[in-house]
């Protein structure tokens, strides 16, 4: 039987790269999305296309309590297992203090704490089934913070405690690791980064999605590790 992983926020950008790229694996794909029907209606066709009844999608807001049961049910009723949970669901724009509203805050805070705390909880049963693995995208800035991007910064670090917080709670069965891309793509908000990013990375050259999902890999096929995030972003974080 085919191992099954659920991806947030995988209708584009890195998400949707996890999905084929895992599918290409041999894993049947949970696509989460919240707006983006049409863009996960695509890839879902794509993928079902290439192995019939691999791929399911399922619509979720993480303001929302009873969507994580919902996610819970069709998982439970399509494939019955869940191998891999990756949380990548995240929004991300600029949060001035001056500027910054409360739900802003909530905003930022609910995609990238909340989301993920609480999806991890509703899939601890299945997860613990198939003593699998939860790996959250964390971020180079939950370790130093970006420039006018405070509340983001902070909720990613939150999201750093989560992996380590839930590792301990959830071994033996279950284990936590995250990863902390560097400059990998253009920002979700479209601003690009300065020229000048590239001196302070010591191997003077953007990542690739490639590389993150090479570590997602990593980190599911070696289980001796748990409670573990690894920067993945070309010695970038040696100068910040």
């Amino acid at each position: 039987m085919n191992k099954v992983m659920l991806i947030t926020g995988a209708a584009q950008r890195m998400g949707a790269y996890f999905a084929q790229s895992a599918h290409a694996d041999g894993y049947n794909i949970v696509l989460h999305y919240r707006h983006s029907f049409e863009q996960t209606q695509v890839l879902q066709s794509q993928l079902n296309d290439i192995r019939a009844n691999s791929c399911i999608s399922v619509q979720a807001d993480f303001n929302k309590k009873q969507d994580f049961n919902e996610i819970l049910d069709m998982i439970n009723s399509h494939f019955k297992r869940l191998d891999v949970l990756v949380n990548n669901a995240s929004e991300f724009f600029s949060t001035k203090p001056e500027e910054t509203s409360i739900n802003d805050y909530d905003r930022l805070f609910n995609s990238n704490v909340k989301g993920p705390f609480f999806l991890s909880k509703t899939c601890y049963p299945l997860l613990k089934k198939s003593h699998g693995t939860i790996i959250n995208l964390v971020d180079i800035h939950a370790d130093k913070p970006l420039k006018n991007y405070p509340v983001y910064s902070m909720a990613k670090a939150a999201n750093k405690m989560m992996v380590k917080a839930l590792a301990k709670e959830f071994a033996p069965e279950i284990r936590v690791n995250g990863i902390s891309p560097g400059y990998i793509q253009i920002p979700i908000d479209g601003k690009e980064l300065k020229p000048e990013i590239l001196d302070r990375i010591a191997l003077n050259k953007k990542g690739d999605t490639k590389n993150i999902y090479h570590s997602i890999k990593y980190l599911i096929e070696n289980d001796y590790i748990t409670g573990q995030v690894i920067n993945i972003d070309g010695g970038r974080s040696l100068s910040m």
